[in-house]
């Protein structure tokens, strides 16, 4: 394992970062703060609590979700496909570098940029509602893991596309829908015996309750399976990962 290459696109994803500030870390801070104000205000006057729980502080765990699944998949997507836009990809795969240390490096930029983005939205909450973590150990668990898994979607996304518009259409007609679908303002155990069925069909809502245990000891389903889940999900993508880089998908022209 080459560590000083896989560092090299670390520090080089990481950098854009630092250049693209405004965006990467302002805006979605911004955003979130908006849904807790619309949710937790407007809602929350007529929601008071959930499960026993603070409406405002119900939310913040999908709301956290929300952004780490968004930004995850943002980050790795654009990171992996720009090289292939510019042509520098080739330059990439032809140095003396093995796809693990490639997919180390743009993952894990991508993942990072993530995880800060999600504890800083963490501290932003903590401004306008009342929070406790019952288990900090498992909130980073889910949250590391989370992170990293949409992480190598964003990355499987960013080779299978063929332009800007492929970019965004997976994360903003799928991920996006399936999030605000998946539990983020509300518990599915709200819904009527059908539509909790149906629920149980989405990703998105292991995700978010076993993130949400974390922090006030409920869940929506049990939090072995929403961790077995995002273990699955995690090996599905590392799987498509090696597949891509083995046959050379729309890598290799």
């Amino acid at each position: 394992m080459n560590w000083r290459a896989a560092a090299a696109i670390y520090k080089f994803e990481m950098a854009r970062t630092g250049r693209t500030l405004l965006q990467s870390i302002v805006s979605p801070v911004i955003s979130t703060s908006l849904y807790f104000v619309v949710f937790g205000a407007a809602i929350g006057s007529r929601i008071t609590e959930i499960e026993g729980v603070n409406y405002g502080a119900f939310i913040v765990p999908g709301l956290i979700m929300l952004t780490l699944l968004t930004q995850s998949t943002a980050n790795a997507s654009f990171g992996i496909y720009f090289p292939k836009f510019v042509g520098t990809i080739y330059e990439i795969l032809s140095a003396p570098i093995s796809p693990m240390e490639i997919v180390v490096g743009y993952v894990g930029a991508a993942a990072s940029k993530s995880i800060i983005l999600g504890l800083i939205i963490l501290a932003t909450a903590g401004f306008f509602v009342p929070l406790q973590i019952l288990h900090p150990f498992w909130m980073i668990a889910f949250l590391v893991l989370t992170a990293v898994t949409f992480s190598l979607l964003g990355f499987i996304i960013g080779i299978w596309a063929d332009g800007f518009e492929q970019l965004q259409f997976i994360p903003l007609l799928i991920i996006t829908p399936l999030t605000f679908l998946g539990g983020t303002f509300y518990s599915v155990n709200v819904l009527s015996p059908v539509w909790q069925t149906i629920a149980l069909f989405n990703p998105i809502v292991y995700l978010v309750s076993g993130f949400r245990w974390s922090f006030y000891g409920i869940a929506d389903v049990g939090v072995g399976v929403s961790l077995g889940m995002t273990l699955l999900f995690l090996f599905t993508c590392l799987g498509v990962v090696w597949w891509i880089f083995h046959t050379g998908y729309r890598l290799k022209r």
